[in-house]
């Protein structure tokens, strides 16, 4: 039985090019399910992954796709049975192994979550990679004391696709929040989400010599890094927590031990790679209890397989807001 893909192929000076093509199953790697994929969405690593040099991709030719949602079409794992929905992020699928940009994929059970009831393949792809990482994110600072009486919850990166999972869990839980964004057009956009406040990224933008500011907010999910996340930490108030879900804006931290020494600040990483499973179907299980279904939808931007090596590009520049839903059968 064959299968439809996006391929991405590297020819003898280095340069990449992708391209749909027909393939059989006998191409696709080692793994124990078989899963007819029906959305896949875009991510930041997914417009590397399309792109050259990005240094994430082993081998080509290659299948990118960091996420996707289907059912079950084999199986030889006992958890899993043909006509099951499931969902797959990270695991580093679509980097080391083929992903999701494809209407056949073939992984490890281990690395395949069970659909929440109430959410559709659709909805589980617009949530994605992103989605999920934001709903990490603010479960790591409700494990660290977040509530919403603490006060305001500055989100950087906001019209960003992990910025506006959390911007519309953050708001649906209660909370006050704070938007950061350089896109003055998407102010609509994000308040639309439940953003309480809008912060141009021109006041976070610069580190300045103060290792401390005034105390301002009371949590942050940070998806910017670099000297945003430094400035970000001087005014975080005491005890407060940063969970670091992103680089956008630099890997480097130009920051002083400053913060945590003295207000006892927390920054925490956060990781959905190789996030365990039980972890994982605790996230996704939230999700479907804590993301309005209503704003989600107002995120989607819908694409094709043809329409992702522009699209991939796209993101990279940070010109893609919300969230990219790949109807991988159109």
């Amino acid at each position: 039985m064959g299968f439809r893909a996006l391929v991405v192929s590297k020819d003898e000076t280095g340069a990449t090019s992708a391209a749909i093509r027909m393939l059989e199953d006998t191409a696709l790697p080692d793994g124990d399910v078989t899963v007819a994929v029906e959305y896949s969405t875009l991510n930041y690593k997914d417009g590397l992954c399309l792109g050259p040099g990005s240094g994430l991709v082993r081998s080509y030719p290659h299948v990118p796709g960091i996420d996707f949602a289907g059912r079950v079409a084999q199986s030889s794992d006992p958890r899993f049975a043909p006509g099951d929905a499931v969902v797959l992020t990270g695991w580093r699928v679509g980097e080391v192994q083929w992903g999701g940009y494809a209407t056949r994929a073939r992984v490890r059970g281990d690395w395949l979550v069970p659909l929440p009831d109430g959410l559709s393949t659709r909805q589980a792809m617009a949530v994605g990679t992103a989605g999920f990482t934001a709903m990490l994110a603010v479960m790591a600072l409700e494990e660290h004391g977040q509530t919403p009486g603490k006060g305001p919850v500055l989100v950087t990166g906001a019209a960003g696709g992990v910025g506006s999972v959390a911007t519309a869990i953050l708001s649906r839980l209660g909370y006050e929040v704070a938007a950061v964004t350089g896109r003055p057009e998407t102010a609509s956009y994000l308040t639309g989400l439940g953003a309480s406040r809008i912060v141009p990224r021109s006041d976070l933008a610069e580190t300045v010599k103060r290792p401390l500011e005034a105390e301002t907010w009371a949590g942050c999910v940070d998806a910017v890094g670099g000297p945003m996340l430094a400035r970000v930490l001087g005014q975080m108030r005491y005890g407060a927590s940063v969970a670091a879900v992103g680089l956008a804006g630099g890997a480097a931290l130009p920051a002083t031990v400053i913060p945590f020494l003295l207000r006892g600040v927390n920054l925490l990483g956060i990781d959905s790679v190789m996030c365990p499973q039980e972890r994982r179907v605790t996230a996704w299980q939230r999700i479907g209890q804590d993301l309005p279904l209503d704003l989600l939808e107002s995120m989607i931007h819908e694409a094709t397989l043809a329409d992702l090596p522009a699209l991939g590009a796209e993101i990279l520049k940070g010109g893609v807001q919300g969230r990219v839903v790949v109807d991988v059968t159109a």
